[in-house]
């Protein structure tokens, strides 16, 4: 049986974060998620029109 090292236990690691964050880079820089990403982007312009009709209403009275 062999004795696994903490140094290779943290080589391991590493190797695995490192695949995982390329894979969120990846994931995150896709051009099947580009659409998504910017209507999330344009979510606080969403209500812009009833905001400016909320504060018209509001300075009339």
């Amino acid at each position: 049986m062999t004795v696994v090292e903490l140094n290779d236990i943290r080589a391991w690691h590493t190797l695995l974060l490192l695949i995982l964050f390329l894979g969120i880079v990846f994931w995150a820089y896709s051009k099947r998620r580009k659409k998504s990403f910017d209507e999330a982007a344009n979510l606080p312009f969403a209500d812009e029109e009833q905001h400016k009709a909320t504060i018209k209403k509001e300075n009339m009275s």
